[in-house]
């Protein structure tokens, strides 16, 4: 028994390592590189940047779990490229950012990405505006949407073209509580970003 033990014990902790590892803290303070090293971000408070990367050009960083609030960063999407990974491209293709994607087709674009992505008809952009991003001319819109869970979900995007490039940054969280609860902690965090040098 105590061989057995000794060994559940061991495996246990061989585990703890890799768990630990599985998302990186952020600290309040710190300079960030995120979306692969395309832009710079100085958090006003602590958050977790997840370990799974939703596609080449992203990241997704939480406060208090990815199903609770959801920061995700895409930077510098190309002409020709879906926002996140598709799973195949034949059966299941995503919609493409353009090199004649206009600022007011974002929303759409991400529309159709999540359309496509959940298999969820149910997305709904509720409302959009000018709104300078990265020191660019750049687009604010709020959305809302029912995940794969039927759970009612609202969201916050900003985004910019950049040198034929997207730049994003999205916050989604379920509409009660969590929406309203770290909305001013998302619009906090963006205030901080920049390109990165």
């Amino acid at each position: 028994m105590n061989v057995i033990s000794r060994a559940l014990v061991g495996s246990v902790l061989l585990l703890v390592p890799a768990a630990a590892q599985a998302n990186d803290y952020r600290e309040k303070g710190k300079v960030a590189q995120v979306a692969g090293k395309a832009m710079a971000v100085t958090p006003p408070r602590d958050w977790n940047k997840l370990s799974g990367k939703p596609g080449k050009y992203a990241e997704t960083w939480t406060l208090d779990g990815e199903q609770l609030n959801d920061v995700t960063f895409f930077g510098g999407v190309e002409p020709g490229q879906p926002l996140i990974r598709e799973r195949s491209k034949k059966h299941e293709p995503l919609p493409k950012f353009g090199a004649t994607t206009l600022l007011v087709e974002v929303p759409e674009l991400l529309a159709g990405t999540y359309r496509a992505a959940s298999k969820s008809g149910v997305f709904q952009v509720v409302g959009s505006k000018p709104d300078p991003f990265l020191g660019q001319p750049g687009i604010l819109f709020n959305y809302e949407y029912t995940d794969e869970d039927g759970l009612p979900r609202k969201g916050e995007a900003r985004a910019a073209t950049i040198a034929g490039k997207l730049f994003m940054v999205t916050f989604d969280a379920p509409r009660l509580h969590y929406y309203d609860r770290t909305l001013g902690d998302f619009r906090s965090l963006t205030q901080t970003i920049k390109l990165a040098k």
